[in-house]
C-alpha cells in the first residue's frame, strides 16, 4: 500500500492534518500580526522600532510557514499526478521566497540595530539564526543544482537526496528554536512596565505565538516523516507521459535516467527489475527523512 493509490481514512487523516497545520500557520502569522500592530509599534522602515517590527513578522511568515509549506508540497496527494519537474519548482519556488523574506528581515534588524546604535551579533540567536539563513541558502543553492537542473549525474543525486531531505528538516527545525529565543529576548527587553515576569497580555499572546510555532514545527515534521505519505515513485511513469516523451519531470528522471542513458533505461522501464530498482532508489533517496 506504501506506492499504490492512498486508502481512504488514510487520505482523510492526511487532509484533516494538514488543515489543522495550515490553521496553525495562519494563525501564527495572524498572531505575529497582533502583537507589532496592537503591542508594538506597527511596521515602518525609517529605522525606528516599527522597523525591527518586520523582523518577527517576516520570518513567521516567510521562514516558519511558508517553509513549512515547501517541505511538505511533494505529499499532496492531490499533486502526485503532476510531473515531478512541476513539483520541484513549485518546492524550488517557495523555499526561494521564504529565503528572499528571511534576508529583508536580517535587513531589518541589521538597520534598527544601527539606527539605534544597537550591538550586532552578539547574541545566541543572533548567531544560531545566521547559521541557519546561511545553511539555508546552501542548502536552496546545491537543490537547485543538483536537483532541479538536468546536469547532475543520477548517482550523485541518490547519493545527495537524504542528506538534502535531513539539512532541510534540521534546518526548518532550528529556524523554530532560533524564532523562539527571539521572542522571548524580545519580551524580556521590551516588557518594563510592567515587567515580562507580571504575565501582562503582551506576555501571555507572544507566549502562545511560542506554542503555536512549536505545534506547527511538529505537526510538519510528522507529515515528512510518514513513509506512507511519500509521492509513490513512478512505477506508473509509463502511465503518466505520452509514448516517446522523455522522462523530464517523471521520478524516472530523479532516480533512473539522465540524458545519456534516457534510451536504454526506456527498454527497461517497464520491467519488474526496473520497477524493484526504482523503489530501492527510492528507498535510498527521499525515504529516508528521518
Amino acid at each position: 500500500a506504501a506506492h499504490g493509490a492512498p486508502k481512504m481514512e488514510d487520505y482523510g487523516r492526511f487532509l484533516a492534518l494538514l488543515a489543522s497545520t495550515l490553521l496553525v500557520g495562519f494563525v501564527s502569522v495572524i498572531l505575529s500580526l497582533v502583537w507589532v500592530f496592537h503591542y508594538r509599534e506597527g511596521l515602518s522602515w525609517d529605522g525606528s522600532a516599527g522597523e525591527f517590527n518586520w523582523h518577527p513578522v517576516l520570518i513567521i511568515t516567510g521562514f516558519v510557514f511558508i517553509q513549512g509549506i515547501a517541505i511538505i508540497v511533494y505529499r499532496l496527494p492531490w499533486t502526485w499526478k503532476c510531473s515531478k519537474l512541476l513539483m520541484k519548482f513549485i518546492h524550488a519556488g517557495l523555499n526561494t521566497i521564504a529565503m528572499s523574506l528571511a534576508i529583508v528581515s536580517m535587513v531589518a534588524v541589521f538597520e534598527y540595530h544601527n539606527a539605534k546604535n544597537i550591538p550586532n551579533m552578539y547574541s545566541l540567536h543572533s548567531w544560531i539564526g545566521l547559521a541557519a539563513v546561511i545553511f539555508y541558502s546552501l542548502q536552496l543553492f546545491l537543490g537547485f543544482a543538483v536537483f532541479l537542473l538536468p546536469f547532475a549525474p543520477v548517482h550523485l543525486r541518490i547519493v545527495l537526496m537524504p542528506i538534502h531531505v535531513y539539512s532541510g528538516l534540521t534546518i526548518f527545525a532550528t529556524v523554530i528554536a532560533t524564532a523562539l529565543m527571539g521572542i522571548t529576548e524580545k519580551l524580556i527587553f521590551a516588557l518594563k512596565n510592567p515587567a515580562y515576569s507580571a504575565s501582562p497580555p503582551e506576555a501571555t499572546l507572544v507566549n502562545c505565538l511560542g506554542l503555536l510555532l512549536v505545534v506547527f514545527g511538529s505537526l510538519i515534521l510528522w507529515m515528512a516523516s510518514r513513509p506512507h505519505w511519500k509521492r509513490p515513485p513512478a512505477e506508473n511513469a509509463k502511465i503518466l507521459r505520452p509514448t516517446g516523451a522523455t522522462p523530464e519531470g517523471t521520478e524516472v528522471e530523479s532516480t533512473m535516467t539522465n540524458s545519456s542513458n534516457a534510451d536504454k533505461s526506456d527498454l527497461r522501464i517497464n520491467t519488474e527489475a526496473a520497477r524493484k530498482q526504482n523503489i530501492k532508489f527510492d528507498e535510498a533517496g527521499q525515504r529516508s527523512t528521518m
